[in-house]
């Protein structure tokens, strides 16, 4: 059920999304007088579940849900109709059209996701409001990853401030960390005493090789386990989902982060477990993997300090400007995040549509639905763009060349780019999927 309900969200997420963004496309082309043949939801190869012609345009819905299409006349596209564009060009396809124009309608589809997601931010930011966690409410501190003792960063700790700027919400403090170069951190220790710590440029790669990330986050007091990974030390140990954590290595657990450390420090070797099981406790020894886990999820159960999360409400003009402000943000992040895909790391990081359809909860949350869409959406807008052949960019790049130079890139030229980037697009998307697959077979 959980699945079905990932899934359900998933699909009605895209299906928006996509819908959308082909409207970008077909809306422009139709106010230039670009023939539109067809304007799909997911792709047809061979059958349709449904179609409809209306006027020049067959409207439907393809069996293959993996995005959605125009075919517009005159365009070198995925369908690669050849028949047609052997044919002199006629006054309503886009080939015959100026330049300018169909830089308009290659790049309606991303205007229309970008704008969608900043949209759907600011009705968020007007519906719901946005938390704020300060960490100087925090009266149990922040969760830290054990890898961040290096800088003399500990669990308990608070940090207060990053280059100055004063942190209004913990969840920042990572993006600030990882993607926004912050360096100079100030932090309140448990004892009270207070430190400057200056972290080196590159620290982003370093957090992120070793799996330290996201390196900052609030504090749980749960240590009951919630699940138990297939193939992993955590079953051979004989860990079942119910049991409670007392100690490890006879260090006592009191929050989940306390797990966290004790099996990082046995990283590579044994560790025992104290559990509490039908009120009886046991004695459990488990290899640790050399990432400092062995395979289990914690129930959680609400933060320590949750009295310190506010709800902050915003008026329409607040909330257009916090909209804007966090759709930019998103944006910015999201493509800062691309540095770490040219790692070894996060090549075998990269996620499909199983990963996608993790972002959602197993329980229906329209909050955090518009949430996760406004975030879809904009990366979407972001892929779109690339200069890859077979995307939107591919097309700008051609039709920016021609704008620049006078000259029509060669008919063949743009056949092959569509081919390569095709092709491209394809074994992207089979090796983001696979590694889903294999996450979910292997578990780490």
């Amino acid at each position: 059920m959980d699945f079905l309900i990932k899934a359900a969200q998933l699909i009605l997420s895209l299906s928006i999304l996509v819908v959308l963004h082909e409207f970008g496309h077909y809306i422009p082309a139709r106010l230039f007088k670009t023939r539109v043949e067809k304007f799909y939801l997911f792709f047809n190869p061979w059958f349709s579940i449904f179609k409809k012609k209306v006027g020049d345009t067959e409207w439907g819905i393809g069996w293959l849900p993996l995005g959605g299409y125009v075919k517009i006349a005159g365009m070198v596209d995925e369908s690669m109709d050849k028949e047609q564009l052997a044919l002199p060009a006629q006054p309503w396809e886009f080939r015959a059209k100026p330049a300018w124009q169909r830089l308009i309608i290659m790049v309606g589809g991303v205007t229309v996701n970008l704008l969608l997601g900043i949209f759907i931010y600011i009705c968020i930011m007007f519906a719901y409001g946005e938390e704020q966690i300060k960490p100087q409410d925090l009266k149990a501190g922040l969760a830290i990853h054990p890898y961040m003792a290096k800088y003399n960063l500990y669990s308990g700790d608070n940090i207060v401030s990053i280059d100055g700027q004063k942190i209004t919400n913990v969840t920042e403090i990572n993006n600030s960390i990882m993607l926004r170069g912050g360096r100079k951190l100030a932090v309140v220790h448990s004892d009270g005493s207070k430190e400057t710590i200056q972290l080196p440029e590159g620290v982003e790669y370093e957090l992120f090789q070793n799996g330290a990330f996201p390196s900052v986050s609030l504090r749980h007091a749960s240590n009951e386990i919630d699940s138990v990974m297939p193939k992993t030390p955590a079953l051979e140990a004989g860990l079942e989902k119910g049991d409670k954590i007392i100690s490890i290595n006879e260090h006592p657990v009191t929050y989940y982060d306390d797990i966290q450390r004790y099996l990082y420090a046995a990283k590579g070797k044994k560790a025992t477990l104290v559990i509490e099981r039908n009120d009886s406790t046991q004695t459990l020894t488990s290899a640790v993997k050399k990432e400092g886990t062995i395979g289990f999820a914690v129930k959680t159960s609400g933060y320590v300090d949750s009295n310190s999360i506010q709800t902050m409400h915003y008026g329409f003009g607040q909330s257009v400007s916090k909209g804007i402000d966090r759709g930019f943000h998103t944006l910015s992040d999201y493509a800062s995040q691309l540095k770490f895909i040219f790692t070894k790391k996060g090549a075998s990081s990269i996620g499909g549509f199983g990963s996608i359809g993790n972002l959602f909860p197993a329980t229906w949350n329209w909050q955090i639905f518009w949430m996760n869409t406004a975030l879809i959406s904009i990366i979407l807008a972001f892929m779109n763009i690339l200069p890859i052949p077979a995307l939107d960019g591919g097309h700008v790049v051609f039709l920016l060349y021609e704008i620049i130079t006078g000259r029509e890139a060669p008919q063949k030229v743009l056949e092959y780019a569509q081919y390569v980037g095709f092709f491209l697009l394809m074994g992207l998307l089979l090796y983001a999927n696979g590694n889903d697959i294999y996450r979910y077979l292997f578990p780490q």
